[in-house]
C-alpha cells in the first residue's frame, strides 16, 4: 500500500476514535429548566466577596374544593413531584382547546404518580362543585390526578393574581388576563415553565420539560 493511501486510511480510522474521546470528555448533556417569577435580588457574601442572587417566588399554600367535593391543598399537588396549573373560563372560545391539550398531558403521565394537574376556575360564581364534576367527566379527569378546583372568588383571585401573577382583565369584574396560560410548578413550589395551553407545540414542550424535571428528581 502506498504511503499516501496508508495516511488517508489512518486518518479515516482515527476520526471515530477522536469523536468518541471528544464526546466522552465534553459531551455530557445538562438541560436545566429556568425558574420564573422573580421576587427580588438578594446579596450574599461568599469567601469575602458579595454576590447577587435572584430569589424566586414560591407559590403560597391554598386549599380549595375539587370536583369530588373534597378539599385539595397545594402540599398534596406538589408533594414529592410537580403539578401543572391552569385557569379556565367555560365562556372562553379557547376553553375546549385548552382542556383538550391537557388531556394529552394526563394521558402521557397517566402512570406517573408524581405528576398532577390543577385547573382553577376563573368564574367561581358559576362553577360549583356539581358543575366541575361534569367538566371532569367530560374531559376524562382521573381521580387523584387531575383536579378541577373552585372556591370563593377572593381566594381564587388571590391564587391567580398573587401566586401566579396573572393580571385582572381590563373593564371586567373578577376576570383574568390569563391567555390560557399553563404553569409547571416543581416540588419546591416554584414555577419552572409557562406555556400557551392552546398550542400543541407548547404542550409538547411542557411534556418534555416535565420529563426533564422528573429526571433531575431521580438524579439529585
Amino acid at each position: 500500500m502506498r504511503p499516501k493511501q496508508t495516511l488517508v486510511l489512518g486518518l479515516i480510522l482515527l476520526v471515530p476514535v477522536l469523536a468518541f474521546l471528544f464526546l466522552k470528555s465534553f459531551g455530557t448533556n445538562r438541560y436545566a429548566l429556568p425558574t420564573y417569577l422573580p421576587d427580588y435580588v438578594d446579596s450574599t457574601q461568599v469567601d469575602g466577596k458579595w454576590q447577587r442572587d435572584t430569589v424566586f417566588h414560591q407559590v403560597g399554600d391554598f386549599r380549595l374544593p375539587a370536583q369530588s367535593g373534597r378539599e385539595v391543598s397545594q402540599s398534596e399537588l406538589a408533594d414529592k413531584g410537580l403539578y401543572v396549573a391552569s385557569f379556565f373560563e367555560t365562556g372562553s372560545a379557547d376553553y375546549q382547546r385548552l382542556n383538550t391539550q391537557l388531556m394529552r398531558v394526563q394521558e402521557k403521565f397517566r402512570r406517573e404518580p408524581r405528576v398532577k394537574m390543577a385547573s382553577f376556575s376563573a368564574d367561581p360564581a358559576h362553577d360549583s362543585v356539581a358543575v366541575l364534576s361534569r367538566y371532569a367527566e367530560q374531559y376524562g379527569a382521573i381521580a387523584g390526578k387531575w383536579f378541577f378546583l373552585t372556591g370563593d372568588e377572593a381566594t381564587l383571585n388571590k391564587v391567580a393574581t398573587q401566586e401566579f401573577r396573572l393580571s385582572p382583565a381590563a373593564g371586567t369584574s373578577g376576570g383574568l388576563q390569563h391567555g390560557q396560560r399553563v404553569f409547571l410548578v416543581d416540588k419546591d413550589r416554584r414555577v419552572r415553565g409557562i406555556y400557551d395551553g392552546t398550542s400543541e407545540k407548547e404542550i409538547n414542550r411542557l411534556m418534555t420539560e416535565i420529563e426533564v424535571l422528573l429526571y433531575t428528581y431521580d438524579h439529585e
